[in-house]
């Protein structure tokens, strides 16, 4: 009767020590997602997310001109990393123009500039650039404004850790301290408990 109860109350409790870390962001550990790209640097080298083994990549694609979605998302990058504290140092922002005909390295240069000097962008040919969209499921396109031209796209951004393992999908409506909850808890993950092994030794 008494090992009946035992076994009974074992059953009930929270197992702490098997729960998924409750990230705000899309978990999407194991996703086959990308997992990487073939683009150019401003400066024309070669560019790939293995450069930033060991970094915390955060990999969001956009265009220069856009108003507002863009410059938001990068915006609360510099607030996420400023958050983050000295493991903001463990971040990398990557972005990815889907604007490749307009969006020049020296313009990407400068515009990455505008947030963090450390904040890298990539480019390439309309292909490559169709491929790693296709490959990391961003949806974009051109809609006509006026005599020019305007970019519709996927405003999600992607973590990956620091074993190149893409984890995470920060929604656009997320705030800065929630990004940088969920960056927080990758980077330093919750030991599991020997509570319930103690039991049985």
């Amino acid at each position: 009767m008494q090992r009946r109860l035992f076994i009974t109350s074992l059953a009930a409790l929270p197992l702490a020590a098997n729960a998924a870390p409750a990230f705000t962001g899309i978990d999407i550990t194991g996703s086959t997602i990308g997992p990487d790209y073939k683009l150019s640097y401003s400066d024309g080298k070669p560019a790939s997310l293995r450069d930033f083994k060991g970094k915390y990549v955060l990999l969001f694609f956009g265009f220069t001109q856009c108003p507002d979605v863009c410059p938001t998302a990068l915006a609360r990058a510099v607030e996420i990393k400023r958050l983050l504290g000295a493991d903001g140092d463990k971040m990398q922002v990557v972005f990815v123009t889907v604007d490749p005909e307009r969006d020049t390295g020296p313009l990407l240069t400068e515009y990455m500039r505008a947030f963090d000097p450390a904040f890298v962008a990539v480019r390439g040919t309309l292909e490559q650039t169709a491929k790693a969209a296709a490959d990391f499921k961003i949806f974009y396109r051109k809609v006509p404004s006026g005599s020019s031209y305007t970019m519709d796209h996927t405003a999600l951004t992607y973590v990956f850790d620091a074993g190149g393992k893409i984890r995470l999908a920060l929604k656009h409506e997320q705030t800065a301290q929630q990004c940088a909850a969920d960056l927080r808890q990758l980077m330093h993950p919750k030991k599991e408990t020997g509570f319930l092994k103690g039991l049985f030794q």
